[in-house]
């Protein structure tokens, strides 16, 4: 086969992707803290610049910035420690309690002649497997928290060194204006990002965490700061994060609470999902939905639970760097958004009547 043939570079290209991937996957114990880092250096870098406007030196506001996260983590890690500790001691009893509501609504079903067989049911639906994905994608974030000080000190380095970094890519890179357009776009969309949903997430577990308060829900801190984390990952991780806050309810209180439950968690979603944050991000990062909840599945099975929390960010470093390259720029096409791609179209009409008013004029001028 001819290597400069396209199947001959689509295949190698392949092979490469599967390669890089594979290699990610085998270092993930090392990439997933570096890939924190960054995000977490990209969020805070426009605190430091505008700390640096009024002429604060650097050093002072990379120092305030590091002893605000660590004052956020430790609370966070502490509270939930506790709740993960009550919770799992009480796990049992919970499983209990949801298996005998669990049967009860059988029962009362085979009474309506809608026959179900408990036994085998109850088989395939384990009612505290629901309430295990909570703990288990805490427990996941808690082990990566474990290397809070390696995260702490790859933010540090990265945070003196934003400021020579682009002096450096405009030396290295061999087409640096171009490049650098692209990286002042992408830091500019995850920063925009990050920032809307760091915002909304905070808001959305706030909301949460006052509702189950009110209702008089047990661990209502700890679904609090999963409604606030789960909000990280699009499309689903609203629905997984109040599947065990309403579980909990229904073993305390029965169905009117966890109804009122469900209902407290689908208006808070939908204010802040459907109204707030569209309002602040726009048309956001023009990635469509159906890339999006594919990118949650691919990263998650990649990175574990930070590759879904950043599945959103990685995904536009992918799209950036496709539409760098013209022989990539279709792909990147494919992730975008409807908006996204009538922009895009309205922008090559635009680029060709100009092309064809300029050869009209060059015509004229030469008749």
């Amino acid at each position: 086969m001819d290597i400069k043939s396209p199947i001959a570079k689509a295949m190698i290209v392949m092979a490469c992707v599967i390669i890089v991937l594979a290699g990610v996957k085998a270092a993930s114990v090392i990439m997933v803290p570096f890939l924190l880092s960054a995000f977490i250096a990209i969020a805070c870098s426009p605190l430091i610049n505008w700390a640096s406007r009024y002429r604060v030196p650097r050093w002072a506001s990379v120092t305030l910035v590091i002893l605000i996260i660590l004052v956020i983590g430790f609370m966070l890690a502490g509270l939930i420690t506790q709740s993960l500790s009550e919770f799992q001691q009480n796990m049992p009893v919970y499983q209990a309690q949801l298996t005998d509501e669990f049967a009860w609504i059988v029962n009362k079903l085979n009474v309506l002649n809608i026959n179900i067989d408990k036994d085998l049911l109850l088989t395939y639906l384990d009612p505290g497997a629901a309430m295990s994905v909570a703990t288990g994608f805490l427990s996941g974030m808690g082990s990566v928290l474990s290397n809070l000080v390696l995260i702490l000190l790859t933010v540090i380095f990265m945070l003196f060194e934003a400021e020579s970094m682009p002096k450096r890519l405009h030396v290295a890179l061999s087409d640096p204006e171009m490049k650098m357009t692209h990286i002042d776009r992408f830091l500019k969309s995850v920063n925009s990002y990050l920032g809307i949903k760091m915002l909304v997430s905070l808001g959305t577990g706030i909301f949460i965490g006052s509702w189950l308060y009110f209702l008089g829900i047990d661990h209502f801190l700890l679904w609090s700061v999963l409604a606030f984390m789960f909000n990280f990952i699009p499309n689903i991780g609203s629905i997984i994060a109040a599947v065990p806050a309403v579980l909990m309810a229904f073993v305390e209180f029965g169905f009117y609470k966890a109804g009122l439950t469900g209902l407290g968690f689908v208006v808070v979603n939908m204010v802040m999902g459907n109204v707030i944050e569209p309002r602040f991000m726009g048309r956001g990062l023009g990635l469509s939905t159906l890339v999006v909840f594919l990118s949650l599945i691919f990263w998650g099975w990649l990175l574990g639970s930070v590759g879904m929390l950043l599945s959103v960010p990685l995904t536009m470093v992918v799209k950036i760097a496709l539409e760098s390259r013209e022989e990539t720029k279709w792909l990147a096409i494919l992730l975008s958004s409807d908006e996204t791609q009538t922009d895009a179209t309205k922008t090559v009409a635009t680029n060709a009547t100009d092309e064809e008013l300029k050869e009209v004029k060059n015509v004229d001028k030469q008749a």
